[in-house]
């Protein structure tokens, strides 16, 4: 019992020196360990053995007024320990406006939520060296269309595409187009249907390429798909619905595609080609197509179309327009053979004069590793009293290249272009490029 306080008055110190006794308490502890800390001493350090009755009494009735006062102390700082505040628990901040009701905030959180629609967006771009004995033609490194390719699955069926391109002209300056824009709803296999703006299924090449040179293997469309805004004669762009799914067929695997849109202007040379607002006429221009691709041979596709529409040049007779084209193709892993037959038809009324412009192209490749050399030939006719593109005329030749992919996602091409033009001058180019996806 005479020992026994010795232990908690040290634990007390120990408590003080560490801080873990709020800073009110510290002054009477220190006060207490004062006065007793000499007591204690004499208790631990001399105790005589001929200690007398009443000196004995005496250090008991001490110890035993220490005892009290140590009590007196805990419950001092069990009091103050449980008057300190803590610290309170982080809590959601208030709403600024009243909470919805329950039905509500289940259908605005099923219509608003954007994190299911699986936004993805993917780049293509390319650099060029190119010049030709063209006269007016100079040597020129040319930035290729920055392609944005944006999809998204808004629902399990509901599907959105767009092809957002960014393209200097030839003045120099950098415009925006959206190439495409097209929302889809699938029904099954057998039908799925899209409104906006798409590239027509006229043959192959337009649908199976669009805006990035990194997915051809040449460094540019064979003229007779050539863009609008870029000298082509074709309508590859239209604004409209277009409906297209599979055929039971069995092994045969048939599909088709059928279109309906405003077509492309006639009025005016200077007008944007598709019309992406307003047509020029009430008659809409129609497509359709259909394609096989059998089971037998992997890679192979084989299809035809027809394509029709009712020009309005301003100031001349409105003139229908016939387009009938046919495609054999085998694309495999190694090796590529690509064929397209058209033929272009324009029929002004009130005139027994009809304008035909056939064209074609075949092209054939070879993978060796990293390295795809490669060849096409080309050909279109079209007579000088073209009334919608006179200026087209006799053009045929061949071009060879090589196709190197540095990496999964760079490819260098090289290419030599030889085009006759009938009576005028040949023409000769060469083009080194870099194309890319990002």
């Amino acid at each position: 019992m005479k020992y026994s306080t010795l232990p908690r008055i040290k634990a007390l110190r120990a408590l003080i020196l560490t801080g873990r006794i709020p800073g009110m308490l510290k002054l009477p502890l220190l006060l207490g360990m004062f006065l007793t800390c000499p007591i204690l001493y004499a208790q631990q350090t001399s105790a005589p053995t001929d200690m007398n009755l009443q000196t004995a009494q005496s250090l008991l009735e001490r110890m035993d007024q220490l005892e009290a006062t140590v009590r007196e102390l805990r419950a001092a700082l069990a009091q103050a320990t449980a008057a300190i505040p803590k610290p309170a628990l982080p809590q959601a901040a208030p709403p600024s406006q009243p909470e919805p009701e329950p039905q509500a905030e289940h259908a605005a959180s099923e219509g608003m939520d954007l994190n299911k629609t699986l936004l993805r967006i993917r780049g293509f771009s390319d650099g060029t060296l190119h010049g030709s004995n063209l006269k007016g033609d100079t040597t020129s490194f040319s930035l290729g269309q920055v392609d944005l390719f944006v999809t998204s699955d808004v629902s399990e069926r509901l599907k959105f595409l767009s092809e957002i391109v960014f393209e200097a002209g030839r003045d120099n300056s950098f415009g925006v187009d959206v190439e495409r824009l097209l929302l889809t709803y699938s029904f099954g296999d057998f039908l799925n249907v899209g409104v906006g703006r798409f590239h027509s299924a006229i043959g192959y090449y337009n649908t199976a390429y669009h805006h990035s040179t990194w997915l051809q293997t040449t460094t540019g469309r064979p003229f007779l798909f050539q863009f609008e805004d870029q000298g082509g004669i074709l309508p590859v762009h239209n604004v409209g619905m277009t409906a297209s799914g599979r055929i039971p067929s069995g092994a045969l695997g048939l599909h088709y595609v059928a279109e309906v849109g405003n077509g492309r202007t006639s009025r005016s040379p200077l007008n944007e080609q598709v019309q992406n607002v307003l047509d020029e006429n009430n008659r809409k221009a129609v497509n359709f197509a259909v394609f096989a691709r059998p089971d037998a041979v992997r890679g192979l596709q084989a299809g035809l179309s027809i394509y029709r529409d009712l020009l309005a040049p301003q100031n001349s007779p409105r003139i229908g327009e016939t387009i009938f084209a046919a495609h054999a193709v085998y694309v495999g892993l190694n090796f590529e053979w690509l064929n397209e037959a058209l033929l272009l038809r324009h029929a002004p009324q009130g005139s027994s004069r009809v304008f035909d412009t056939p064209g074609f192209y075949t092209q054939v490749s070879r993978r060796f590793g990293s390295y795809r050399p490669y060849v096409r030939y080309q050909y279109v006719n079209a007579s000088q009293s073209e009334p919608v593109f006179p200026e087209v005329g006799l053009r045929h030749g061949p071009s060879v290249g090589l196709r190197y992919d540095l990496s999964e996602f760079v490819a260098l091409k090289f290419q030599y272009d030889y085009t006759a033009r009938g009576r005028d001058q040949a023409i000769h180019a060469l083009a080194l490029q870099a194309g890319f996806t990002f």
